[in-house]
């Protein structure tokens, strides 16, 4: 197994150092506008009676951001990782909450509980291919993540843990060389999976988050 591991590591490395010698690797930087669309559910358990209660919400909201990427041709063929350095910050949403503190709904004392959230999406990251379909314009799909991190300040103490998200994108662009410079211009859809974070009596789930972003890059080809 281990010489079955090192033959694999060995034909990549002798793959790759030959691709780099006979074909460019470009490296550049991107301005990106986006609107996003997003639908969140939050559900509320009450421990001494059972009783459930949800609130579902969407919004939308625009984007901008700046991102880096690497890429290595083969042929019409191209590998590549786009890396946004700074995160996304949300706005802070408050709740006030009744919390039942007995189980006897008709005798039951009912306390007033606030809860405040704010979410940090970092390090969002996509790995894509690409086939130019003429000499200039290309097509393009991949798989894009995110860290998910909670902030949030719950009237039980409890807090919701952070996680991420994974999903997908496809684009089409434009690209124009300009002696060992190049320019593109570029529209790409992302949609990303549900996910959810519970902090004991609390459940939010966010049920779709998707997009589309316009892209300006310059770059330069090694």
């Amino acid at each position: 197994m281990k010489k079955l591991t090192l033959m694999i590591i060995s034909g990549l490395y002798l793959f790759t150092t030959s691709a780099f010698s006979e074909v460019g690797v470009n490296i550049g930087v991107s301005g990106n506008m986006g609107l996003f669309g997003a639908t969140a559910q939050e559900t509320h358990t009450t421990t001494a009676t059972g009783s459930t209660t949800a609130d579902s919400d969407s919004e939308i909201a625009a984007a901008a951001y700046g991102s880096i990427f690497i890429e290595k041709e083969i042929g019409r063929f191209l590998i590549g990782f786009d890396y946004v350095p700074t995160p996304f910050e949300s706005e802070t949403a408050e709740t006030a909450k009744q919390d039942d503190q007995t189980a006897n709904p008709a005798a039951a004392v009912k306390t007033v509980v606030t809860n405040t959230v704010q979410v940090d999406l970092e390090d969002l990251y996509t790995i894509y291919v690409g086939l130019n379909v003429t000499e200039n314009a290309y097509i393009k799909a991949g798989l894009t993540s995110m860290d998910v991190i909670t902030n949030e300040s719950l009237g039980t103490g409890s807090s919701y843990g952070n996680t991420s998200l994974d999903g997908s994108m496809i684009g089409v662009g434009y690209h124009k060389d300009f002696d060992s410079m190049f320019v593109r211009v570029e529209g790409n859809y992302m949609n990303f999976d549900g996910v959810s974070v519970t902090a004991n009596d609390n459940t939010i789930r966010l049920k779709s988050l998707d997009g589309v972003t316009g892209k300006v890059s310059i770059g330069k080809s090694f």
